[in-house]
């Protein structure tokens, strides 16, 4: 006590400063719980039947923000039930698979029902696999059920710069892909094993999750992208309709009576100082391997 007293006396400026700061904050604290809790909107959230509600936006590389959201909502009692909202041509198989699996479990313990956008295929449509239910606008571009690895030959270009590729290995596939020269027949071949049993992967999961004959999903995997009614009357998609729609199902299959409050994520997470000076947005740069598996 006896510091803060110094403190005090040697700079009653500062002292007084951060006394206001603390007042401020305070207040604007309590306006915010106040607002939330009391106002018409908050008090209509209050006593609703929460929804969590999973968006899934953009080209999937990463799956970690959408997984642990994923997670939180499968493990929060309070939430009765999960629309998943796919707007994304797909991605790479990996971080795919793992949201993909990451639904799964949450199904296995709360009803789970996909909205399509404008687009949800390839890796965006493995996904949706994972709900009881699909719904998807009649314009939506989905299905696309394949996979594609690219590669890039530089060869001429580097031969005309007069850059050599010197490249020493432990294997003879080790160096498979490189840029600085044109595949050979055993690459190829191998690529295309890898590329197969990704595939086959895929097909595998579709026909498990949509309740299918494998054939048939084999019948439809060679690549093509349909519309949401295409793929409706294929057997890939249940209903028809947007956002509306599936929460009107998630209703039904939940049991949900009453008002709908919706929990939407993941969260976007920013420190004091962007909240305060307002949120910054950065390009980011996702630099990866000189090849790629991908479900798009």
């Amino acid at each position: 006590m006896e510091n803060k007293l110094k403190f005090s006396q040697k700079h009653p400026l500062l002292f007084g400063f951060g006394l206001i700061l603390t007042a401020v904050v305070l207040i604007i604290g309590a306006m915010a719980v106040f607002y939330s809790y009391f106002s018409p909107s908050g008090l209509r959230s209050f006593f609703a039947t929460r929804v969590g509600v999973v968006n899934i936006t953009g080209l999937i590389t990463d799956s970690r923000k959408i997984t642990s959201w994923i997670n939180q909502l499968r493990d929060d009692d309070s939430i009765a039930g999960v629309i998943v909202r796919i707007n994304s041509p797909g991605g790479v198989v990996g971080p795919s698979q793992e949201i993909y699996s990451a639904l799964k479990r949450l199904a296995n313990k709360k009803k789970v029902v996909v909205s399509m956008g404008a687009v949800a295929a390839s890796g965006g449509y493995y996904i949706a696999c994972a709900a009881h239910k699909i719904v998807a606008n009649p314009g939506t571009l989905t299905a696309s059920i394949g996979v594609k690895a690219q590669l890039t030959n530089f060869a001429e270009l580097m031969k005309k710069i007069g850059i050599k590729e010197q490249t020493i290995t432990s294997g003879k596939l080790k160096n498979a892909g490189t840029p600085f020269r044109p595949l050979t027949d055993e690459e190829k071949k191998y690529f295309q094993t890898l590329v197969n049993d990704l595939h086959a992967q895929f097909v595998n999961d579709v026909a498990a999750s949509r309740h299918m004959d494998i054939k048939q999903v084999k019948k439809l995997a060679d690549g093509r992208a349909m519309t949401g009614r295409q793929a409706k009357d294929a057997g890939l998609v249940d209903e028809l309709g947007g956002f509306d729609k599936a929460l009107e199902i998630l209703r039904s299959l939940a049991r949900i009576k009453g008002k709908i409050s919706l929990v939407e994520g993941p969260p976007e997470k920013f420190s004091l100082v962007e909240k305060i000076l307002g949120k910054l947005t950065f390009k980011e740069q996702i630099l990866g391997p000189q090849w790629i598996f991908t479900y798009e």
